[in-house]
């Protein structure tokens, strides 16, 4: 987990650079394609996962070493096949794992956060999930084990892999030629991320687009089909870790809900969106029926309360890269520690994004919390051995998260929740 966590440290400025670059030409070009609320909530729910992913929180159903040591019938020798037949394996596997995150119900929890801006830019990229709790992947993974490819190889293609999955989330590049029959383009994302009746569960690939020409998932994007973006069940939050559980608290009242024993059980495996006949007239859920004509989820925001979400988001960022820096340091108990900051922080400023009357007690509980485990260590997770100021500075900010809390909250709350802020 330390060495994820240092390559983060690399990954994550690059990131941020590329979504600098994006926003600048958007504005130049007078095509923005970002909003600051909808774009604050993409990142945040990348810091989610990322801190989640190096804390290594949830439950390996089976691993990759398992599956080598006991499947390999052979052992690859060249090198540059070991690194081909990696990438090939993890690029099969993560169509699999993505059709499967499609198609069945339980799976789409784990996924939905993807999905759920109804923006499509390179922030939207960073929605990954923190309710992918169960880790199954390797079992998609058998084929690799089989040719007897190293752990070592693919612990090393797998970030690759993924990190490779960002620069296709834009709307400013169009169709890329002879590209567009060997590997996921932007164009191609884009149907994959509509809503639009003809794209729905097409695309499915992450690098290359071979697997979905050959499995029949594949749809070129049509020129009079305009993508619209999101979930046909709207999220309405911009909170990223509500997000995430959303779906599978809808899933956890239907199965309590319905009388059949039956669809108490087969509702987790069902197609993605099946609901028991006799709880779906009872507890109606919103859905989209017009994708051109519905009313995008937006909340009042002055221009203050979006630099101040801005602020909130960087600050974050910052801690986190601390935190990885500092990794071993800190030891498992204090990254956890930290990590429960980090998420409870997330959690209020994005409460607060949502114009939430309790994201003010969260943000004062949160500032309270911090501001007493400065007092009692002396420190802030060892940053004065870095900086001799440090520690005074994030209680200070911790002061101005207790104070725009209220400030927000209780001065300039709008009145109707739900109000275009543009």
């Amino acid at each position: 987990m330390e060495t994820y966590a240092r390559a983060l440290l690399f990954a994550i400025p690059f990131f941020i650079l590329l979504l600098v670059v994006e926003i600048l030409y958007g504005h130049f070009v007078k095509n923005q394609q970002h909003k600051v609320l909808d774009t604050v909530s993409s990142i945040s729910s990348g810091l989610t996962n990322i801190v989640k992913d190096s804390l290594g929180l949830g439950v390996i159903i089976i691993s990759y070493p398992f599956l080598l040591e006991h499947l390999a019938v052979t052992s690859v020798k060249a090198t540059w096949l070991v690194w081909g037949i990696a990438f090939l394996a993890i690029d099969f596997a993560g169509y699999w794992n993505h059709r499967l995150s499609h198609h069945i119900n339980f799976f789409w929890n784990q996924h939905v956060i993807h999905h759920s801006s109804e923006e499509f830019n390179l922030a939207c990229a960073l929605r990954q999930s923190i309710s992918n709790l169960l880790g199954y992947f390797p079992l998609f993974l058998i084929p690799a084990a089989l040719f007897g490819v190293p752990a070592e190889v693919i612990a090393i293609i797998a970030p690759i892999h993924l990190f490779a999955q960002f620069w296709y989330h834009t709307q400013h590049i169009g169709k890329m030629g002879w590209l567009e029959y060997i590997i996921v383009t932007p164009s191609q994302h884009r149907v994959h991320h509509a809503i639009n009746t003809e794209y729905i569960d097409k695309n499915l690939g992450q690098i290359l687009c071979v697997w979905d020409r050959w499995f029949g998932t594949f749809q070129e994007e049509l020129e009079d089909v305009p993508p619209q973006y999101g979930v046909l069940k709207p999220v309405h939050t911009w909170n990223p870790i509500l997000i995430n559980f959303q779906h599978l608290w809808r899933l956890m009242l239907d199965a309590w809900r319905t009388r059949s024993i039956r669809d108490k059980f087969r509702i987790w495996f069902m197609p993605t969106g099946w609901r028991p006949a006799d709880v779906k007239d009872l507890y109606p859920y919103e859905v989209i029926e017009d994708v051109y004509a519905f009313n995008r989820y937006q909340t009042k925001a002055s221009p203050f309360l979006k630099g101040y979400s801005i602020y909130q988001m960087v600050i974050t960022l910052l801690l986190i890269l601390f935190m990885f820096y500092n990794y071993s340091a800190i030891g498992f108990g204090g990254l956890l520690l930290f990590g429960a900051f980090i998420f409870l922080g997330i959690f209020g400023y994005t409460s607060l994004m949502d114009r939430k009357t309790f994201a003010f007690y969260i943000e004062l509980f949160r500032a309270l919390a911090g501001i007493i485990l400065i007092g009692y260590t002396g420190d802030w997770f060892g940053v004065d051995a870095y900086w001799s100021s440090g520690s005074l500075l994030i209680g200070l900010y911790f002061v101005t998260t207790g104070v725009g809390g209220f400030y927000f909250t209780f001065i300039e709350r709008a009145e109707i929740h739900q109000e275009i802020a543009y």
